[in-house]
C-alpha cells in the first residue's frame, strides 16, 4: 500500500472496488470495463492482503491516515484513523486543531430493534446547515459544562476536545454502520464517560422540534451522535485528493476536486470515494453503474496515458472491508499482448 510516488507514477485507491466474494463472479460478469481489465492483466506488481478488522476502521481510511503520514501502513498493527485535527484544518479550524486532543463527533441515527442496534449510514442523514447548527447549539452548552469544548465545522461534522479522553479506541462510522453497533462502540478506561454524554444528547435531542420537522418530511430523526478519529495536534506530511467523499474527506482534500487530466498532467494519490455508498447499503445496480463511469472517466484515460508514455506507473488499490489488492502496471507490462485482459483479478481475494 505504497503511496510515495515518483514524478510520473500515479496512485489510485477505490474503496469498495473489490466486489464481495458471494456475489464477485455475478458483479464481474456485468462490468464491461475493458481499461480496468487490461491494468488488472497486465501488470508489474500484484498483491492482497487481508484486513485486520480488530482496527475499527475500513482498509481505505487506515490507507489515507497512512498516506497522511499519521499512521503506520494498514497492515501494521492497529492504529485507527488519527484523522480529526487534519480534518478541522480543512474546516477552517486549524488554531483550534493546534491545541489539545480532538475527536469527530457526528450526529447519527440509530436504528433499536429487540436484539440490536444499528448506526445508519450517516450518508443518507440529508441533514441541512440550519438543522446541524440547531442541534449543535443545544448539545454545546453540556459539553462545554463538563469542560469539553464543541465545535461546528460542517453540517453533520462536529469536533469534540477531549483531553483525557485519548486512549478510546473509537470505531469509523463506515465501519460500524453495517454491524451490530453495540460492538464498536468506543472502548477504554473513558468509554463509560462518552457513553454519559451520549444519552445526555441523546436526551436533549428527543422529540425536538428539528427532529419532528424531520420525521414529518420522511428523514430518519437524528437520535444519537458518533465519536471517532481522535487525534492531537499532528500535521499531515502527505496529500491525497479526493473525489466522491463525506463531509469530513472533503475537509481533508480543501475542497479541491481531482480531474484525470491534472492527475496525468500532475501525478500523485488520488482516492475515489464512489462506490462506498451503494456498496455500503448494497445498492449492487448502483455500483455497477458507478464502476462504469469510472472507467470512462479515469481507467481509460490512464491506461491511454500509459501506453503513450506520458505516466510511468499507475497502481491501482481496490479495497473491501476484509482486504485490499494492490495491482500496478507499467508502460512495458502493457505490451505482453498474450495476457488476455479479464477481471478475473478482482476474485483474487486470499
Amino acid at each position: 500500500m505504497a503511496y510515495n510516488l515518483a514524478m510520473t507514477e500515479i496512485s489510485l485507491v477505490l474503496p469498495f472496488a473489490l466486489p464481495p466474494p458471494e456475489l464477485a463472479n455475478d458483479l464481474i460478469r456485468a462490468l464491461q470495463t475493458p481499461a480496468l481489465a487490461a491494468l488488472l492483466t497486465r501488470h508489474s506488481h500484484f498483491q492482497h492482503s487481508i484486513y485486520d478488522n480488530e482496527s475499527r476502521v475500513l482498509p481505505h481510511e487506515a490507507w489515507l491516515a497512512h498516506a497522511l503520514g499519521l499512521a503506520s501502513a494498514p497492515s501494521q498493527p492497529d492504529t485507527g484513523a488519527p484523522l480529526a485535527t487534519s480534518v478541522m484544518r480543512g474546516c477552517g479550524l486549524a488554531a483550534e486543531a493546534a491545541e489539545g486532543y480532538w475527536f469527530m463527533l457526528q450526529p447519527a441515527h440509530v436504528q433499536i430493534s429487540r436484539t440490536h442496534m444499528l448506526l445508519s449510514d450517516l450518508r443518507g442523514l440529508q441533514l441541512s446547515e440550519a438543522e446541524s447548527r440547531g442541534l449543535y447549539e443545544i448539545a454545546r452548552p453540556f459539553c462545554e459544562e463538563i469542560g469539553k469544548p464543541l465545535l461546528h465545522g460542517a453540517p453533520g461534522l462536529w469536533f469534540l476536545r477531549a483531553d483525557d479522553w485519548s486512549g478510546l479506541r473509537t470505531a469509523s462510522p463506515d465501519a460500524t454502520s453495517t454491524q451490530s453497533m453495540s460492538d464498536w462502540l468506543p472502548e477504554g478506561d473513558r468509554a463509560r464517560d462518552f457513553r454519559k454524554l451520549q444519552n445526555e444528547i441523546q436526551m436533549l435531542w428527543h422529540e425536538h422540534p428539528i427532529n419532528e420537522a424531520r420525521q414529518a418530511r420522511g428523514l430518519q430523526a437524528i437520535n444519537s451522535c458518533w465519536l471517532w478519529g481522535g487525534s492531537g495536534p499532528a500535521t499531515p506530511a502527505g496529500r491525497v485528493a479526493i473525489a466522491g467523499g463525506t463531509q469530513w474527506m472533503d475537509a481533508l482534500a480543501a475542497g479541491v476536486q481531482p480531474n484525470v487530466e491534472q492527475l496525468i498532467a500532475q501525478p500523485g494519490a488520488v482516492m475515489l470515494a464512489d462506490l462506498i455508498a451503494p456498496a455500503q447499503v448494497g445498492d449492487w445496480a448502483d455500483w455497477l453503474a458507478r464502476m462504469q463511469r469510472i472507467e470512462q472517466e479515469w481507467f481509460a484515460p490512464l491506461l491511454a496515458a500509459l501506453k503513450g508514455g506520458r505516466i510511468a506507473r499507475v497502481q491501482l488499490i481496490l479495497s473491501h472491508r476484509n482486504g485490499w489488492t494492490t495491482v500496478a502496471s507499467t508502460g512495458g507490462a502493457q505490451r505482453k499482448f498474450w495476457r488476455k485482459p479479464t477481471l478475473n483479478s478482482l476474485l483474487k481475494q486470499s
